[in-house]
């Protein structure tokens, strides 16, 4: 019997992808890409065509793009794309997934349904209330800055820090409240983001911290000590949360972060159910903990790993993520990286000042690279990702000299 026929049956299961952001269409593709020809059904909540994330919050919300669809042809690539379709819940026993136009059947499931915003109590349904996650979400705001509100942005962290570099740019004035005591508080250490603060106020951006919001009322903010700021629009950017609410009731395990627990393949406890991208957390060999990662690359990498455990019919479940995470955010004119992860670090060895135009971090366990920060500094990302990759070893006093490469600082 040939190998063609053997694989035949396994071809033809169907495949049907929940999300239709940049993880389900990823992973639609490497589906295709590694030879998969089976029907792949993806399902989308919103109505528009697939489209990326990054540019809501830099050429989208400027005007300078209508859109950032995902140059792909689904119809060359025979994707079934249902749009505007909200899921509803899961039926592992049937084998179904549960929509407003009906239960759609499935062989293999792959849940990509993303994050969704964390939103501020009280503030549903306020006039003026923003949230900035989808490309409706984007249109709402254009015009917001062009005609230069004054805006309350709630929260210091990237996308609070990434939206008030855009109202900026468009003339608006803009006041950031942030409930800690710096920026980033819940990404870096103290040490490092403290004098990220000070990029707030060279774009002429006015950082409130420690300041919590007591309430927002038509035209104002009211800050919990009894301050009141003027505001035409407030944007609301204090962090997200898995999109796993639908899944109540399935029997799939959940994680207390909400995200979906799947195992280092990037299974889940169902049986042939997949989790990939924001909604699903996975386990590290690398640094040795569950990492739930809410960026663009992860949700890039991750579809080719379970398209491979998918298609894979030689070694079934053999391709392993363990990635090394990556993101990037351009804030108050800087382009700011990170690689890696630096929970459970020893040491951190600063690559020049934060008082300049560019300036890194790089963080060592037991002398062994696991993550790193680099502004305005994309060749210590580049070698340094690499470097994280490959378990190097690094001279810390090499290291800390800016002018030294970081490839040339391993021991």
């Amino acid at each position: 019997m040939s190998e063609q026929t053997l694989s035949q049956p396994r071809d033809e299961r169907r495949v049907v992808i929940v999300g239709a952001g940049m993880a389900g269409v990823q992973t639609a593709v490497a589906l295709r890409e590694q030879g998969f020809a089976g029907p792949v059904i993806l399902i989308g909540a919103e109505p528009h065509q697939p489209y990326d994330r990054p540019p809501l919050s830099k050429a989208v919300l400027l005007g300078k793009a209508e859109g950032s669809a995902f140059e792909v042809d689904f119809e060359a690539l025979a994707i079934e794309l249902r749009l505007g379709v909200d899921v509803t819940g899961l039926r592992p026993g049937a084998r179904e997934v549960d929509t407003e136009a009906g239960p759609v059947p499935y062989d293999v499931l792959i849940i990509a349904t993303g994050a969704e915003p964390v939103t501020l109590p009280g503030s549903q349904g306020v006039p003026g209330v923003h949230l900035l996650r989808t490309l409706d979400d984007a249109e709402r705001l254009r015009p917001v800055l062009e005609q230069r509100h004054t805006i309350v942005v709630v929260g210091a962290g990237w996308i609070g820090a990434e939206f008030a570099t855009a109202a900026r740019e468009a003339g608006c004035a803009v006041t950031v409240v942030e409930a800690a005591d710096r920026p980033l508080a819940g990404a870096l250490p103290a040490d490092i983001a403290t004098p990220m603060a000070e990029w707030y106020a060279e774009s002429g951006t006015e950082l409130l911290v420690d300041a919590r919001v007591d309430r927002i009322e038509p035209g104002r903010v009211v800050l919990a000590d009894g301050r009141t700021l003027p505001a035409d629009a407030v944007v609301v950017g204090i962090g997200a949360r898995p999109a796993t609410g639908w899944l109540a009731g399935s029997g799939i395990d959940l994680g207390p972060d909400g995200s979906i627990t799947a195992d280092d393949r990037l299974r889940t406890s169902l049986p042939d159910v997949y989790a990939v991208g924001d909604c699903a957390s996975f386990p590290s060999a690398r640094y040795g903990e569950r990492l739930l990662v809410h960026h663009w690359d992860n949700a890039l990498q991750g579809p080719r790993t379970v398209a491979a455990n998918i298609v894979d019919q030689i070694a079934p479940g053999s391709h392993v993520y363990d990635p090394v995470p990556y993101f990037w955010s351009e804030q108050f004119g800087r382009f700011v990286q990170y690689a890696g992860h630096h929970t459970g670090a020893d040491a951190a060895v600063w690559r020049g000042e934060p008082t300049g135009a560019s300036w890194g971090v790089v963080w060592l366990r037991e002398g062994v690279l696991v993550a790193l920060l680099a502004v305005g500094r994309p060749r210590d990302l580049a070698q340094g990702r690499k470097l994280i990759e490959a378990g190097a070893r690094l001279d810390p006093e090499r290291a800390a000299d800016p002018s030294v490469p970081l490839k040339a600082a391993v021991l």
